[in-house]
């Protein structure tokens, strides 16, 4: 599975690929990159089409720390698609000090101490 970094995965959405956030719908409104889109990876392991904005084009998924990324990274190349992972997820993003879009309705962005959705541990 090819994976890439925060740069590398800045690139290829500035480029021709989808950045796809695969986290929950909270994590997606507390904050996410600039022009992402959105599909989490509990709706893609149900079953459910990729948003119309990311069907047929390259795809960067990225979640929180790198987990589920890979996991949707599998699936969605297992269907067909291209894709790759973002290593370190929006963890790294953020820390690369990337931009970062608030929801203004939503919670504050979890803190490192949040384990509500720790996707951290080895798959």
């Amino acid at each position: 599975m090819a994976r890439v970094t925060v740069a590398e995965a800045r690139e290829r959405a500035e480029a021709d690929a989808v950045l796809l956030d695969v986290r929950e719908d909270d994590e997606w409104e507390a904050g996410h990159a600039p022009g992402a889109v959105h599909a989490p990876l509990s709706a893609l392991t149900a079953g459910a089409p990729l948003p119309p904005a990311a069907r047929n084009r390259p795809l960067v998924a990225v979640c929180r720390s790198g987990k589920r990324s890979r996991t949707a990274t599998a699936l969605l190349t297992a269907r067909g698609a291209d894709a790759v992972d973002v290593v370190g997820g929006m963890r790294a993003w953020i820390a690369a000090g990337l931009p970062v879009v608030h929801d203004e309705a939503a919670a504050p962005a979890p803190t490192t101490t949040d384990t509500a959705h720790d996707d951290s541990s080895a798959a």
